[in-house]
């Protein structure tokens, strides 16, 4: 068995809670939220943010993802080029309704998920957050 885990974790421009709820709703999961307490924030010996979360993290659905609020500088754009999430279902049907519910709630299907000229289906929905989603499924799981 193998302990080790790799989780993707995001600066959220003080959005967390709003976000990660989102992605359990449509990942499933359980959420657990830290919120930064006047303890911490006295050990920090700066400024933070009424409410702001120290760190949060969504498990056990499809994705793990964890996060906080960047509570420094300017808030910054979950919209990049230098990162993606691939998310690869156990089937079409499951990778279209995904897609559709990422649609539906203010995203946008950069992408048209579809066989891909090297047999997977293939296809990328930029969420509401303005994360990117790569949704793959390969010539086994799509049947």
């Amino acid at each position: 068995m193998n302990d080790f885990f790799f989780t993707p974790y995001l600066n959220f421009p003080m959005n967390t809670v709003e976000v990660l709820e989102y992605y359990q709703s449509v990942f499933g999961g359980e959420l657990s939220v830290m919120r930064y307490t006047p303890e911490l924030i006295e050990t920090m010996g700066m400024p933070v943010p009424e409410g702001a979360v120290a760190h949060a993290q969504l498990t056990g659905g499809l994705v793990t993802i964890g996060g906080g609020d960047a509570i420094f500088g300017e808030p910054p754009s979950l919209t990049s080029d230098a990162y993606a999430f691939m998310l690869s279902p156990e089937s079409v049907d499951e990778a279209r309704r995904l897609i559709a519910r990422l649609v539906d709630d203010g995203g946008e299907e950069t992408l048209h998920f579809e066989e891909a000229p090297w047999g997977d289906h293939y296809g990328q929905v930029v969420d509401r957050f303005g994360v990117t989603w790569h949704f793959d499924i390969g010539p086994a799981q799509a049947g």
